[in-house]
């Protein structure tokens, strides 16, 4: 949670009067989505290779508890909402955070721009993405709520997880 604390002078009848207005703004945590729902977020990013063809190492951030709850896949999204290429994850990762997995070819060209998301089981996207091009690196980036949500049903999908 951000405070914002505002003061303003101001006169009232002739007299001085300070004026102190305070707000919350509330902000996701950490592994939390902006409703606050638990979710996976991209911590890096890192492309090689040629281009049409690249290999994606991608850094991941979770709240995993086992099967129940993990991040099931990370993905390249084109930025009118394409699926580009999806890395699925086969099983959970409590004792190793935050992870980092390789995927590839990814067929995207050195200047176009991706987003990079990751998806949490059971409760979808959400968390922290980045946005960049191979040619000029990837950061993070707030990618609009909804964006690409109907992605999720679409092949590739993870198996039954293996704890």
């Amino acid at each position: 949670m951000k405070l914002l604390v505002g003061l303003r002078k101001t006169c009232l009848g002739g007299l001085p009067l300070l004026v102190v207005a305070v707000c919350c703004q509330t902000t996701p945590r950490e592994g939390q989505g902006p409703s606050g729902e638990v979710a996976a977020d991209v911590v890096s990013v890192a492309a090689a290779g040629e281009p049409g063809a690249y290999r994606f190492e991608v850094g991941i951030r979770s709240p995993d508890t086992g099967c129940a709850q993990y991040a099931d896949w990370w993905e390249v999204v084109g930025l009118e909402g394409r699926l580009i290429y999806r890395r699925v994850l086969g099983h959970s990762h409590v004792a190793e955070q935050p992870f980092v997995r390789g995927g590839g070819p990814v067929p995207v060209g050195t200047g176009e721009e991706v987003w990079v998301r990751a998806h949490m089981h059971p409760t979808g996207y959400g968390g922290a993405a980045y946005k960049g091009s191979v040619r000029g690196g990837f950061r993070a980036a707030d990618l609009a709520a909804g964006f690409g949500a109907d992605l999720a049903g679409q092949p590739p999908r993870p198996p039954e997880c293996a704890n």
